[in-house]
């Protein structure tokens, strides 16, 4: 049996399971953390920062994604220096790539779109990059746009840890970095592909679409992969 533990998050008095990550626990309690690379029955990889949070006591900023509660942690999820923290990573993100959200197909269901909202991005203090990555609609199905990417890799962990088919990787370094199929094939050509849409179905972004689909119509269901996961292990 897992051993209890008992701390706080911005003042209120928590208790959780010893291996429960800080950002479960909050959510779990009402408590807002954003992020954008976390999603539910994918692993955690700490990708987008933007769920750090400070403990007393601990010099450095912690991602609570990837952070399990202990016995008497003082958290704080909501300062000032985390407000700044989380705008200055929003502006970054909608600086570094194309993000037009009047002609995208994800407006109005975008998570960065909502996300800027909540914390009050209304613009970014750096120059914009506009990049010109190539646009891969070779896929019957779905649709890729790198240029609308923030490379949270949640298509990649969907891919290999729910579908089993690593079609998906990073490629290249630093800002220049993409997503790629299959050792950098178009995405209609890549063999290892299921078309089963996973990965379009967690991106948070404009970045993976589906042909067809209104703005209006798309949307993200937050519980289609634990519940992939919970059937797989029944041996359903």
């Amino acid at each position: 049996m897992a051993k209890t533990v008992t701390l706080k998050i911005s003042g209120a008095e928590l208790t959780a399971s010893e291996g429960t990550t800080i950002l479960d626990l909050a959510r779990d309690n009402g408590f807002f953390i954003p992020t954008l690379c976390h999603f539910k029955g994918l692993s955690a990889v700490g990708a987008c920062r933007l769920c750090l949070v400070e403990i007393r006591g601990v010099p450095r900023l912690l991602a609570a994604c990837a952070t399990r509660v202990a016995e008497g942690m003082d958290i704080s999820i909501d300062s000032s220096r985390l407000t700044k923290y989380r705008q200055m990573i929003v502006e970054l993100l909608l600086a570094e790539r194309n993000h037009v959200c009047a002609v995208c197909v994800a407006n109005g269901h975008c998570e960065l779109q909502s996300l800027a909202q909540r914390l009050g991005v209304t613009h970014t203090r750096y120059p914009y990059r506009y990049p010109r990555f190539k646009f891969d609609a070779s896929h019957p199905r779905f649709n890729y746009d790198p240029n609308r990417c923030i490379l949270c890799t949640r298509c990649l962990r969907a891919c290999e840890e729910v579908e089993g088919a690593r079609t998906w990787n990073v490629m290249g370094r630093g800002i220049n970095s993409r997503l790629g199929c299959d050792l950098d094939q178009p995405w209609g050509r890549a063999l290892s592909c299921t078309s089963c849409g996973k990965c379009v179905q967690v991106c948070p972004t404009g970045a993976l679409s589906e042909k067809g689909c209104a703005v209006g119509e798309r949307t993200v269901r937050q519980n289609v992969l634990p519940f992939l996961n919970m059937m797989r292990h029944s041996g359903r």
